[in-house]
């Protein structure tokens, strides 16, 4: 969400602290700023200085461009009044920041009271108040179908142990864990995230002993709350998101992946196998159409041909027959169509002529062989083993991959999406904090690549040639899109990224690996998984000046993670299913397996943007949408 001038924000605790430097940085922007505050001295001043900073955006106005009301937070009926009294006078509600929080000095187990005036009331400030204002801004926001941005000030005391307050710890740690559970929130337009800060110096902050400000490496600077504050705001992609800032480690995202990996239950899989669609049986007819390879050629069109062949049944014992209702197209088709997959010489590749084309799709069982019981006619599933480019395939059952349903989403999924996902998690060994450089970015691989990199807490840098493109990446929450159309990717980078890119995965070859390479940061990973820029051509890729230094890369890195796919297929689709991952598809539509060779011009074009896929049978496409 950008902020704009005009827009409206209600804070809670906005008087002092924290609180009061994030409304001040809101009215900097130019919006209405709520300030909210049990201490009317302190939330008339920050309401005061709103009003000042407000008078640069606005003259003459109908209504104040800042209020401040007094309020209790713990009462229900006082905080709902002045969420109401805001709507009434802005018209609506953007952001919400509940930031109301206070510590004890008594410790919880030597408290002879019955805690009203202590560690219940802090239990009501610190968390209950925060529920109860994040649920009202919610539905506020709801009812106004308007995007909005929740943000609850948590602590680095709600992710691990604050010995000498467990009650503001605990509170704490509640706040992180209700928002972190908000995420879903994402599908109505509304985002809440929480900020987790280390020692700021604030009132609260100041009655702590020094010493234990001192261990953490000092105080925070507010400048960098504000940033962080900011970042949770702005990023599209950050649902449910928690933001740890420390004085030692600056700011990153916890949990991270590999931490998150320990606690996550294997929950989806069952939901989805019970969630998943069974379509009728399959019509199969006498003859079937599929793209075959009949001589060996970089130019996909010239090596294939469309045949129409006899569908051979019964189906083999541990076989499964697929009717195809999607396949993906991919820059190494004209790899394939050129026999540069198969070892040996140009006659031994020769000799395996003809070839089915395609390397993935997605379908319905349409026949299984006897010795198959685990999957059931009419279960939707995904392929990746040559002949995609078909009517009808017949493949090894086990080499099936069960999805909740065969959309073009998930054949996006399939090469494209896991080769991002595996290829950062093991070979880039992807954590937080660290700067992602992602070439062809706006391509079927490269919209995952940048949204797994971002997912994880990182600042990507995502390289492009055109607005459509610079457009979508953005969309995606890319820090930084560099259009290579209007400028030099090597000056933005020695420019703004110094120090280098600590994982670059690299997809176009020739000199924009040479860019990169040198690009790259001490200890950094360089993950290169194509060269589409040397695909095209009479003989195809071929050993650049540096002694074919990139073919070895790519050659050398062919590990096959198959026993990985399933796992990461599931973990993309549950991101795609909760909001948190967009899935980018080309516009231009390709129907019929006949157009599989206009759909593998079009992809090395350079003018796709996000995945292309084939409409293999739109028949059963349009009975997909209807579902």
């Amino acid at each position: 969400m950008e902020l704009k001038p005009g827009m409206s924000a209600l804070v809670t605790g906005g008087g002092s602290g924290i609180g009061k430097a994030l409304c001040i940085a809101l009215a900097q922007k130019g919006l209405f700023v709520t300030v909210v505050d049990f201490s009317e001295e302190n939330g008339r001043e920050a309401a005061s200085l709103v009003q000042n900073e407000n008078k640069k955006f606005h003259g003459d106005l109908k209504v104040p461009s800042a209020m401040f009301i007094k309020c209790d937070v713990t009462n229900a009926g006082d905080l709902s009044a002045a969420f109401g009294k805001h709507v009434d006078t802005y018209g609506g509600l953007d952001i919400c920041i509940n930031c109301a929080g206070i510590a004890i000095k008594t410790l919880v187990y030597d408290d002879r009271s019955d805690g009203t005036s202590t560690w219940r009331h802090a239990v009501n400030v610190n968390l209950v108040a925060v529920i109860d204002g994040t649920r009202i801004a919610s539905q506020i926001m709801r009812s106004g179908k308007k995007p909005g941005v929740i943000i609850n000030i948590g602590s680095a005391a709600g992710l691990y142990p604050m010995n000498f307050d467990p009650i503001y710890s605990g509170t704490k740690a509640g706040v992180v864990m209700f928002t972190r559970s908000l995420a879903p929130l994402k599908r109505h337009g509304i985002r809440v995230n929480v900020l987790c800060p280390e020692f700021v110096q604030t009132n609260m902050a100041e009655q702590l002993s020094r010493r234990i400000i001192d261990v953490t490496g000092g105080y925070i600077k507010m400048e960098d709350i504000v940033n962080g504050t900011f970042e949770l705001i702005k990023d599209e992609s950050k649902a449910g998101a928690c933001l740890w800032i420390t004085k030692r480690r600056g700011m990153e995202y916890w949990p991270t992946p590999d931490e998150q990996r320990k606690y996550m239950l294997n929950l989806p899989k069952s939901k989805r196998m019970l969630t998943q669609n069974t379509f009728s049986t399959v019509q199969t007819p006498e003859f079937y159409e599929k793209i075959v390879v009949h001589t060996l050629s970089h130019n996909f069109r010239d090596a294939t041909r469309l045949e129409r062949v006899r569908l051979r049944l019964p189906v083999e014992p541990h076989n499964a027959l697929v009717k195809i209702i999607y396949a993906g197209v991919n820059a190494s088709d004209v790899n394939f169509s050129a026999g540069r997959y198969f070892s040996g010489g140009a006659k031994e590749t020769a000799a395996r002529l003809p070839l089915d084309a395609g390397f993935e799709a997605v379908g319905i069982v349409a026949s299984v062989g006897d010795s198959v019981n685990h999957i059931k006619v009419g279960s939707p599933v995904a392929l990746m083993t040559f002949g995609a480019y078909s009517e009808f395939t017949q493949v090894p059952a086990k080499h099936l991959l069960p999805v909740p349903r065969p959309d073009p989403e998930v054949v996006a999924m399939l090469t494209s999406g896991l080769t991002a996902s595996i290829a950062l998690e093991k070979a880039g060994q992807m954590a937080s904090g660290q700067v992602v450089l992602v070439t062809a970015a706006a391509g079927g691989t490269g919209q995952f690549a940048v949204q797994l990199a971002k997912l994880a807490g990182n600042k990507v840098v995502a390289t492009c040639g055109g607005k459509s493109k610079a457009a979508l990446l953005s969309s995606l929450g890319v820090d930084r899109v560099i259009n290579y159309q209007n400028e030099k990717i090597k000056d933005v980078l020695k420019k703004e990224f110094p120090r280098g890119a600590d994982i670059i995965y690299e997809s176009v070859g020739g000199e924009m690996f040479d860019l990169c390479l040198n690009a790259l940061a001490v200890h950094g990973r360089l993950i290169v998984i194509g060269m589409i820029s040397q695909y095209q051509g009479e003989h195809g890729w071929k050993p650049r000046n540096y002694t074919g230094l990139c073919d070895k890369i790519l050659a050398k890195s062919q590990t096959v993670y198959a026993h990985l796919w399933q796992d990461h297929l599931d973990k993309l689709f549950d991101l795609y299913a909760s909001g948190k991952l967009k899935v980018s598809l080309d516009p231009k539509k390709f129907v019929g397996v006949a157009s599989a060779p206009d759909a593998v011009e079009y992809l090395h074009s350079g003018k796709s943007v996000g995945k292309v896929v084939v409409c293999i049978d739109p028949s059963y496409s349009q009975t997909l949408a209807k579902l």
